[in-house]
């Protein structure tokens, strides 16, 4: 079962899942400049995800 948004590519799920990020809730823990450290995590992915949590009402951590 995939909990990530369309646009989030197989790279960027096993970076998420390497830092033991499972779905999408998991990222109100996250900053973004954290995320964009992440090998495999690019412009797409960062976008797409902003995206789903805007959907949500969910915010990344502040810096």
């Amino acid at each position: 079962m995939n909990h990530w948004p369309e646009g989030v590519a197989r790279p960027a799920i096993r970076a998420l899942h390497t830092a033991e990020l499972y779905k999408l809730e998991d990222l109100k823990n996250v900053d973004i400049k954290s995320l964009q450290r992440l090998h495999g995590i690019g412009p797409k992915a960062l976008s797409a995800l902003q995206k789903a949590m805007d959907e949500k009402g969910y915010s990344f951590k502040s810096e």
